[in-house]
This record gives C-alpha cells, sequence and structure tokens, in this order.
C-alpha cells in the first residue's frame, strides 16, 4: 500500500516560493491502477517523483508498504526503490548503445543478481512485452511502441510492487498508445499496483480510478458510504484526512 498523508512541497529560491503539493493525501491499495491526471502546474509530476523516492518533501509522512519512508537516508531510500519499485517514462530512457536485452539488464545489475538470475529475469520480462525476437535489436532499430515495451520490460524485470508510469503514451500515436495500455492492464491483472500519471483523459478514464490533482491538491470525489457511515470513494478507498 502506498499512502501519503498531509504531503507538502515548496520550491523555494530566494525570492519565490512555489507551493507545487499542499496537504495532499491519498491512499493506494495493493493491486489498484490508478490514473492521475491535472492541467500542467497542477502537481501531479511531483507527486509521481515522491511517491518514486526520487524527491523529497516538505512537510507530512509517506508511507510504503506500511513503513514510514518519510526520513531516509540516500542508502535506505535507494535500496527500497531498487526492490520495489519500478518507472516507466514518457522519453523511454533506453541507452542507444545498448540491445534490448542489455538495457533491461541495466537495473538489475545494481542489485547484484547472479548472471544466470538476471538473465532468466530478462528473458521473461521482455517475452511478456512480446519482444522476445528483437532481444539484440537496439533501440533505433524499434519503433516508439517497442522501445516503450523495452522500458516496460526493464521495469518489471525488478519484480516491483508498485510501477509508477509518467505519461508513458505520450510520445506514441493513438494505435501505439492503445497497445501500451492493453499491456498496463494485463500487468495489473497480474496484481502489480500501477499508479499512471496522464494528460488523455480517455486513455486516464481506462484505469479503474482516477484521482485528479489541481493546485496540488488532491480533488478526487467521495461519494460512497462505508458500513461506519464514513464516506469513502466509489472504489472503496479513503482518502486520507487524519
Amino acid at each position: 500500500m502506498l499512502q501519503m498523508r498531509h504531503i507538502s512541497k515548496v520550491y523555494r529560491t530566494d525570492t519565490v516560493e512555489t507551493h507545487a503539493l499542499r496537504d495532499f493525501n491519498l491512499v493506494v491499495e495493493e493491486g489498484e491502477f490508478i490514473a492521475v491526471s491535472g492541467p500542467s502546474g497542477s502537481g501531479k509530476t511531483t507527486f509521481l517523483n515522491i511517491a518514486g523516492m526520487l524527491e523529497d518533501f516538505t512537510d507530512g509522512n509517506y508511507f510504503l508498504d506500511g513503513e514510514d519512508v518519510s526520513n531516509l537516508s540516500d542508502d535506505q531510500s535507494s535500496r527500497i526503490r531498487n526492490e520495489k519499485i519500478g518507472f516507466i517514462f514518457q522519453s523511454f530512457n533506453l541507452i542507444p548503445d545498448l540491445d534490448v536485452f542489455d538495457n533491461v539488464d541495466v537495473p538489475l545489475r545494481y542489485r547484484r543478481f547472479s548472471a544466470v538470475e538476471r538473465r532468466r529475469r530478462i528473458e521473461e520480462a521482455v517475452e511478456l512485452v512480446g519482444l522476445g525476437s528483437r532481444m539484440r535489436h537496439l533501440p533505433s532499430q524499434l519503433s516508439g511502441g517497442q522501445q516503450q515495451r523495452v522500458a516496460i520490460a526493464r521495469a518489471l524485470a525488478g519484480a516491483p510492487r508498485f510501477l509508477l508510469a509518467d505519461e508513458p503514451t505520450g510520445n506514441l500515436d493513438s494505435e501505439m498508445a492503445d497497445s501500451i495500455m492493453g499491456l498496463l492492464e494485463d500487468i495489473n491483472a497480474a496484481g502489480t499496483t500501477i499508479v499512471m500519471v496522464s494528460h488523455d483523459p480517455e486513455l486516464a478514464g481506462r484505469a479503474p480510478r482516477n484521482v485528479h490533482v489541481l493546485d496540488g491538491v488532491v480533488q478526487e470525489p467521495v461519494e460512497a458510504s462505508d458500513r461506519r457511515g464514513a464516506a469513502v470513494p466509489p472504489s472503496g478507498l479513503a482518502l486520507v484526512n487524519s
């Protein structure tokens, strides 16, 4: 479970204070697929960076799998990030001089898996995204959709509990975007929790749960009631307000 309580993020210069997140409260349960949307500058990417432990925050608490990760050292944060979180970026972030196999291998080397274990994970992940026959192709020899599939394989090879996707279809045409969304839906159905930032309302609408962020605040509607009479979102997952 991913849980943020009263998170704030303030960027400061000598003369300007910018509030990227304000009292940001959110719970993502294990196995969920949520889409986070909002206008440019709303704070959604800041949220995703904090969720991925790539960026610190000014105030509040962040719990990942029940552990408070708010004040960990850089080494501790890196360990948890490498073990539990996978990233998919809009720009793919593949290394152009490495083939598919070696691109997927890069983050596994940091976790010191044996060569045999790395190969097993790489081959399984690349087969899963449908690129088994292109294992030795360079990124320049692949289409945009195939490059994004390599990026997804790279994230999946580490067996993450959480997959964070930042505009994963942003550089793709509609047909390729639909294909990538279908792949993410399959990955989620197999049990991986997915948090996706997207500016495309049609694609975001395919996620079972949608969260809108405006001016650094969660705007998710609260409509249903649980047995104790407390309001909860339609998905049955309450926002954290305490």
